[in-house]
Order: structure tokens, then C-alpha cells, then sequence
């Protein structure tokens, strides 16, 4: 890797270890040429996935709007943070797992509800609705039919 300080291309790792959640390597160099010492991080690279919305746009995958959709729809509800952090880490891993470069904005929110209905039967209601569109209180019963059944 090349010093940032004096360009030289011939550095050496003096230690590596793995930073807090193992998804990448934190290595401290040392330059060669002038002796100084910088960190570097290795990491991963995932391929970009795009999101085709409901609307026929497209936008890269971010996991924090599912993140926000969960938290609005578990606020209030005894759920942890670490088990929302969960579950938005399942749907994540089970859409890169596909090895799809795309995949449907419509799949996500199945994937979510499906987990939502398991973790908090209150919070998958939230979520459906504003997923779902329900547009009156019939809508909104027919599924909370569904899921009492």
C-alpha cells in the first residue's frame, strides 16, 4: 500500500486484528522509506444492489430506511433495539444472500412482515398498513383477520 505521507508504494503490516463486529481488518503500516506509521482498514466489497420501487425507479439499497420503517412501527412496543438491529440484519442477509443485483422494494417489505409478525403481532399491524396502503378501516381489519387466523 502506498504511504500517505511520502508516496513510497513499499509498506509493511506490523499488526492486524479484526474491528468490533469482524466485517473488516483494521492494519497498521509502517512506511519503508520514511518511517511512518498509518492504520488502514480492508473490507469486503459488496456488490451495489438496486431497489426497484413500487413505482418502476430504481435506487441503491439502504439498509437504513428498512431500519426506520421497523423502528416507527415497533416504537412503543417492548421490543429491543438489538432485536430490530436483528431482524433488519436478517432481511439484509437473506436479500445479498440471493445473488440478485436486483430485487423488487415489494419483496423487502414481505420479508420484513414476515419477521415483524413473529417478533410483535402490534408492529407487523404498523408496518402492513403504511406497506400496504390500507385505505380504510375494512382493509385494515381484513388483516388483522389474517393474522389472528
Amino acid at each position: 500500500m502506498k504511504c500517505p505521507y511520502c508516496g513510497n508504494p513499499d509498506t509493511r503490516v506490523v499488526d492486524s486484528r479484526p474491528v468490533d463486529d469482524n466485517s473488516s481488518i483494521r492494519r497498521r503500516r509502517v512506511c519503508d522509506e520514511c518511517g511512518r506509521r498509518f492504520t488502514s482498514y480492508e473490507r469486503v466489497e459488496m456488490v451495489p444492489l438496486v431497489v426497484i420501487k413500487k413505482d418502476r425507479t430504481r435506487e441503491i439499497f439502504d439498509r437504513s430506511k428498512i431500519e426506520a420503517g421497523v423502528l416507527r412501527a415497533c416504537h412503543k412496543r417492548p421490543i429491543s433495539a438489538q432485536q430490530v438491529h436483528d431482524l433488519v440484519d436478517n432481511v439484509e442477509t437473506e436479500i445479498y444472500n440471493r445473488g440478485e443485483r436486483e430485487v423488487s422494494s415489494t419483496e423487502i417489505g414481505e420479508l420484513v412482515m414476515d419477521r415483524l409478525k413473529d417478533l410483535d403481532p402490534v408492529a407487523y399491524v404498523r408496518f402492513a398498513s403504511v406497506y400496504r396502503e390500507f385505505k380504510d378501516a375494512a382493509t385494515f381489519m381484513d388483516e388483522l383477520k389474517k393474522l389472528l387466523e
